[in-house]
């Protein structure tokens, strides 16, 4: 048996918890992928996973071993992905991370597009709006939003995106309009956990920055749970235009404090520099540029 499907297939389970998730991953069965790993145990003598009914875990044989085992596969990978870029063709599988309301919103409906000009690249698009690492969970390119830090990876930036504080017409006629950003202590909030300075609101006005401090009736780390939160008139929210430009459009909600502007962020295509850069990869930066080329929200 190819010692190197051995590898691959112990790797994938690993990776992703379960022999059934790793066949999936591998366009393969469940019981092949359990053959693999159990000849190469065989063959090696010793035990790499604990098997259970509920998990699987690696034993201190299996956890040096994959260590050794994902080295000579990223090796692999990175001497196909040298070959493949002197070919010039976008080629092959193209994992991509992405936030969750950006991603369903403004990234999902160009997929299609960009499978028609590359019909060789294998998407694979994870929507998640946790940081991931893109070296060590095996990413080629992630898309961020963000006051972007030193750091090291390299990006290209695609758009950017402005906070901005909104309310429903309702909620403001019946608990009244914010004439400064301090008055906004004293509403109702609905809070996104994930937001870079917290509870801590920042903006520039006529006379410099300001800074209030929210107390949340709510809370949570979803932008479109505090959208629709401010849509069904329960408070003030703080939100990038990409995901409110629509309903300050219909009316659903409004802007409050306009001379006041919170942070603006960028919307950034972020990929690791060790990697060579592919062709698969520079199509969907290039792709991705020219996509949000002309694309504006609100504010």
């Amino acid at each position: 048996m190819d010692k190197f499907q051995e590898m691959r297939a112990f790797v994938t389970v690993v990776d992703t918890g379960s022999f059934v998730r790793a066949a999936d991953a591998l366009s393969s069965s469940k019981t092949a992928v359990s053959r693999l790993v159990g000849e190469m145990e065989s063959r090696l003598g010793t035990r790499l996973l604990h098997r259970t009914t509920r998990r699987l875990s690696m034993t201190p044989e299996g956890e040096v071993f994959y260590e050794r085992c994902r080295q000579l596969l990223d090796s692999v990978a990175e001497a196909e992905a040298e070959l493949t870029a002197h070919s010039g063709e976008a080629i092959g599988q193209l994992r991509v991370n992405v936030p969750v309301t950006f991603g369903l919103l403004h990234l999902a409906p160009l997929w299609p597009a960009f499978m028609e000009l590359h019909p060789k690249v294998v998407l694979d698009v994870t929507l998640s709006d946790r940081l991931v690492d893109l070296v060590d969970e095996g990413y080629d390119l992630a898309v961020r939003i963000a006051r972007l830090q030193a750091s090291t990876l390299v990006s290209r930036q695609l758009t950017s995106t402005r906070l901005i504080l909104c309310a429903s017409p309702e909620y403001l006629r019946r608990r009244g309009v914010p004439d400064h950003p301090t008055d906004i202590a004293r509403h109702a909030v609905i809070s996104y956990t994930l937001l870079a300075m917290g509870e801590q609101w920042e903006f520039e006005g006529p006379k410099g920055p300001v800074s209030v401090e929210v107390a949340p009736r709510m809370r949570t780390n979803s932008g479109d749970t505090c959208c629709a939160a401010a849509v069904q008139h329960q408070g003030i929210v703080l939100q990038p235009s990409f995901l409110v430009g629509a309903h300050l459009a219909s009316g659903a909600l409004v802007e409050l404090l306009p001379q006041y502007r919170s942070i603006e962020l960028g919307v950034y295509a972020v990929y690791p520099t060790r990697k060579h850069l592919t062709p698969k990869v520079r199509a969907l930066i290039d792709f991705l540029v020219d996509a949000f080329r002309m694309r504006a929200w609100p504010g």
